[in-house]
């Protein structure tokens, strides 16, 4: 009897195959009925639907982004085009406690979806609010089961948010004005107990201290996560714990002994068993070079072995530059005298001309601008030492104009502008001045004195309307290459889906991948696991191998021209018709060949499939069940700890 030949989906010929660290091996891969079926060399293409010859491309598995903010894109547009074109497969959402877990929580007069996220994340309220309107479940496993009616591109893994957690126990007022009742505390930890058990990766906390709430009268108050002590910390992780699930969390950026006690509750030798805990971010801040270097310590200490944690820090691998509609910026959030601004709704340009206008407001602008940069005192050692409180350096040549009214000026930093000025205010103007530049200085900007009177200036007579960005960390690339190849970090922290206007990380994967290339196909190897293998075990999810039986979530990358990719000018903005608003973007085009999701081809050639959002691909990945409980973490660190010392010679 004669014995009938599987019929073959899609057939992938000489593809270099890197997978979960090993050494890449050049192999042809089959896949039908969305899952890897066949590994090796010269596999019989006579009963295959589709072949791809891949020679001289890398095959690897599908790409982790361990922190998004896509739950509200994934209302509107499930595909999530900007993160699958550049090869990402699986993404986690309702980080940094904001979720949409618990339904749309109004209570006839607060909006919580629209006041946690609009000034946190950056999101239109217009887009929030309709989103908001949309909702029709309002439990966890609500949630979960409305995940899975979606046409998901990429595979959704889920964080269960610590503030909507509070506002639904507690009401919304109470979540950000008191601590919880011992009945309330009680509620909590069954309800996070018991989201766990239903298939959420874990729970989402934040203690950064410019995240604040966009609706009044809060605008004052930051979000409801913030207003939780230690002791409501330690006990709801310690269901995380028991449940062996993941923390993730943010630090009290302000507080060294805040930060050390928080992040203790990792420690297995405290509290009898490690928790799994994943931390944004590790970044080489510009203007305080020791913070990178105490997050190092930090992590090694709280993975050593007499404390025992299980500690997982995140960093980026790009430089961190971020974009400003003219003061509203997530860098504003930091300083009183800018949050000021952030406070207004973003189409009241009358509000901040009002608060720009304002004598006290301008005195305290001034001073905030101008402290550290002139006279003597801490406050100028700490920024001649690069040692400064805040993210945001306030230096006009690191501030460039990227759109502006003044045409001439965009492509300019803020201080080639203000010497500008300047001159032209002094009757010597620049040889190249134009005629609308010499009528906007005579109009708006004779009175000033200072660069605290230039920016306060630029902010009345532009608004919005000027567009500037600016690099606040990881300026050095050979820095940045250093932290994202040490095992204590993991590759993370690219905040897509929120910031609409202000970041654009969605390639940063593969501008790690860039980065560790520089040192080789080991470098690579490494990388590819980290962005893979690693991250799913993060979370105790499937995937992020190229095994027989798996799931076939794959890419194809051609090396050449990720080696030739600009990431840095990779970034546009571009038109949302789903938000009905400007986003920027990244366009890595010609790096990724290939994108699969469950057998699916989702962008190939530079075009998504017309499948993408329009039927389901990604599914929900719920955590697994891992042998003896032991944290599945734990089983790569001695590995990653080896290949990475290797990696950094």
């Amino acid at each position: 009897m004669k014995v009938q030949s599987p019929v073959i989906d899609t057939l992938i010929k000489n593809a270099k195959i890197f997978n979960n660290g090993e050494t890449p091996v050049v192999e042809d891969v089959a896949i039908a009925g969305g899952k890897i079926v066949a590994r090796g060399q010269k596999l019989d293409a006579q009963h295959a639907k589709k072949v791809i010859d891949a020679e001289g491309l890398w095959l690897m598995p599908g790409l982790f982004d361990i922190h998004t903010h896509y739950d509200l894109e994934l209302e509107v547009a499930p595909g999530l085009p900007e993160s699958t074109r550049h090869g990402t497969t699986t993404v986690v959402i309702a980080n940094c406690s904001l979720g949409l877990a618990f339904g749309a929580q109004r209570d006839g007069t607060n909006d919580p979806i629209v006041d946690c996220y609009a000034r946190v994340e950056n999101i239109p309220k217009s887009v929030l609010k309709n989103c908001a309107d949309n909702i029709d479940w309002n439990t966890p496993q609500g949630y979960l089961d409305h995940l899975e009616t979606l046409n998901l591109g990429p595979n959704v893994v889920t964080m269960l948010p610590h503030s909507m957690l509070r506002i639904e126990v507690m009401g919304f007022e109470n979540s950000i004005g008191r601590d919880p009742s011992g009945h309330e505390l009680d509620k909590m930890k069954s309800t996070l107990a018991a989201a766990l058990k239903q298939g959420y990766a874990g729970f989402s906390t934040d203690a950064l201290p410019f995240h604040y709430l966009a609706g009044q009268p809060h605008c004052h108050k930051t979000i409801p996560t913030q207003f939780a002590k230690y002791s409501e910390l330690k006990q709801l992780t310690q269901v995380v714990r028991e449940q062996g699930a993941t923390w993730q969390a943010t630090p009290p950026k302000d507080s060294v002994v805040g930060t050390i006690k928080t992040f203790l509750l990792t420690s297995g030798r405290l509290h009898g068993k490690p928790l799994r805990t994943t931390v944004v971010a590790a970044l080489d801040i510009a203007n305080n070079w020791k913070i990178s270097r105490l997050a190092k310590t930090l992590a090694r200490v709280l993975n050593s072995k007499l404390v025992q944690g299980d500690f997982h820090m995140q960093a980026l691998g790009a430089p961190f530059k971020t974009w400003s509609d003219g003061a509203i910026t997530p860098l504003a959030e930091e300083i009183p005298e800018l949050r000021a601004l952030n406070e207004t709704e973003l189409e009241d340009r009358q509000a901040r001309l009002n608060i720009l206008n304002d004598e006290q407001y301008i005195k305290v602008f001034k001073k905030m601008w101008l402290k550290g940069k002139q006279g003597f005192g801490m406050a100028r050692l700490k920024r001649v030492l690069n040692l400064e409180d805040y993210a945001f350096n306030r230096t006009l040549a690191d501030m460039t104009v990227d759109s502006c009214p003044q045409s001439n000026w965009q492509g300019m930093d803020f201080q080639m502008v203000f010497e500008r000025i300047l001159s032209i205010k002094s009757g010597q103007p620049p040889a190249d001045i134009q005629e609308d530049e010499k009528a906007l200085v005579e109009r708006d900007f004779l009175h000033i004195k200072d660069e605290a009177d230039f920016m306060l200036q630029m902010l009345r007579s532009f608004d919005t309307d000027i567009i500037w960005s600016t690099v606040s960390a990881n300026r050095n690339m050979k820095t940045v290459r250093k932290i994202l190849m040490d095992p204590i970090f993991m590759p993370g922290f690219n905040d897509c889906g929120a910031h609409l206007t202000n970041m654009a990380f969605y390639d940063v994967n593969l501008r790690s991948l860039k980065l560790a290339a520089q040192g080789g196909e080991d470098d690579v190897s490494y990388m590819v696991k980290r962005l893979t293998k690693d991250a799913a075990n993060l979370f105790d999810v499937d995937g992020g191998s190229v095994n027989l039986g798996d799931t076939a979530d794959l890419i194809l990358i051609d090396p050449k021209q990720l080696m030739e990719y600009d990431g840095e000018n990779s970034s546009q903005r571009i038109y949302r018709e789903e938000f009905k608003h400007n986003q920027l973007v990244n366009r890595s085009n010609q790096v990724v060949s290939l994108v699969m999701i469950a057998g699916h081809t989702a962008w190939e050639d530079d075009e998504f499939s017309s499948e993408l959002g329009k039927k389901p691909m990604g599914r929900l990945l719920r955590p697994v069940t891992h042998k003896q409980g032991q944290s599945p973490s734990l089983d790569t660190a001695s590995q990653n700890l080896k290949v990475g010392q290797a990696a950094n010679g």
